[in-house]
């Protein structure tokens, strides 16, 4: 069994498989086995590219003092 990158708790979807792209228009999905299909939808031909997920942005704070700035 293949280990997923990155996350483990990845729920399935044919926005991440290698075989879909996704529209630029609506939340469809064009997938090279099935067609159009749902956003939400997943075959077993279902194949993760992690190339496909983007990382949720992190989260800078901005409680600094003026001693963590200085030597």
């Amino acid at each position: 069994m293949a280990r997923k990158l990155f996350n483990d708790d990845i729920k399935k979807s044919c926005v991440w498989c290698a075989y879909g792209k996704s529209s630029e228009y609506t939340s469809e999905v064009f997938c090279k086995k099935r067609g159009i299909t749902s956003a939400e939808d997943y075959c077993r031909k279902y194949k993760y590219d992690p190339l496909k997920r983007t990382p949720q942005a992190q989260k800078i704070t901005d409680n600094y003092s003026e001693s963590d700035f200085s030597l």
